[in-house]
């Protein structure tokens, strides 16, 4: 069995569109399927229609969340809930195509645990695409790794990959990044990428930026080392400026006008300070959500409930 989970959000309009062209899809692979469409609170009446898809189609199941968790909880809603051999996870916009599912399974069936579609050829704008090289370059700086900005959550995994990923139950979580993490054998493919044809993104740049700065957060400690270092840095500079001011007042017997300077540094150094605070309270900060032992989302009610009630 082959199971495809996809996170809904704001794309009612185009989910009997993305069930009609992945069972068409799923038709010319030799195995049986299942769809897991998760509704992560969306705004439209999207729930409905995956009741509709439900009853239509007992192999597509319905998870509705109590609230919106965010994209990648919702991710990890329908992978714990997955039973294929196989597991697929895309978008639900038809930005990626299903019929490049095909690809990814035939791929797969070479010897590798995990395929990455890539899209080389992304049709978003400008800045998402900019601000997605952006983090990429400042993650692998500060986790010291290698990542393909061209790889997002399109991709088929075995099922052994994803009965690891469930141990992860981090409450910062980015799919691709914990399964490139885990070290199975992986390769890309090269996939189409369409533009968005229904609704929009829910990633504005405050998102963007807030979601990036958990996920390096919860990756690495090397924002603590730097810290450490440029204080260092900056102790060993005022430390050879105070002896450069030293040397001028009694060999050179020049006295410094210092109410500016003096305020200027304490400024700059309170700056600092509380700059390396604030470094340190984050890691405080994910350190606390992670000790409170939350679920990472919580179930509504699913498709399989409702079966159970008839």
């Amino acid at each position: 069995m082959i199971s495809v989970v996809v996170p809904i959000y704001g794309c009612e309009a185009c989910l009997e569109e993305l069930y009609t062209r992945i069972k068409d899809t799923m038709s010319s692979i030799p195995m049986n399927f299942e769809l897991i469409l998760v509704n992560d609170a969306s705004p439209d009446d999207a729930w409905p229609t995956i009741q509709k898809l439900h009853h239509q189609d007992p192999r597509v199941k319905g998870i509705n969340l109590s609230r919106n968790f965010g994209q990648h909880h919702a991710i990890t809603a329908g992978l714990d809930h997955t039973n294929g051999d196989w597991v697929v996870v895309m978008d639900c916009d038809l930005q990626d195509q299903p019929e490049d599912i095909a690809k990814l399974y035939e791929k797969a069936q070479e010897g590798y645990d995990v395929v990455f579609g890539s899209r080389e050829d992304r049709q978003d704008h400008a800045l998402k695409r900019m601000s997605s090289k952006l983090f990429y370059k400042v993650y692998d700086y500060l986790t010291e790794r290698s990542s393909d900005h061209t790889i997002a959550n399109f991709s088929i995994s075995h099922k052994k990959v994803i009965t690891s990923f469930r141990q992860m139950r981090e409450q910062n979580r980015l799919f691709p990044l914990f399964i490139q993490w885990m070290g199975y054998k992986s390769t890309r493919i090269v996939v189409n990428h369409n533009k968005r044809e229904h609704g929009k993104s829910s990633y504005n740049l405050r998102k963007l930026i807030s979601l990036a700065t958990d996920v390096i957060i919860s990756q690495s400690n090397k924002p603590l080392r730097l810290s450490i270092q440029f204080g260092f840095f900056i102790s060993l500079i005022s430390f050879l400026y105070g002896l450069y001011l030293i040397f001028k007042y009694f060999v050179m017997e020049y006295h410094v006008a210092g109410w500016t300077s003096v305020m200027v540094s304490i400024y700059f150094i309170g700056g600092l300070v509380f700059f390396n605070f604030g470094v340190l309270g984050l890691y405080i900060g994910k350190v606390f959500n992670e000790t409170k032992g939350r679920p990472l989302y919580i179930i509504s009610e699913t498709t399989e409930d409702e079966e159970g009630m008839r």
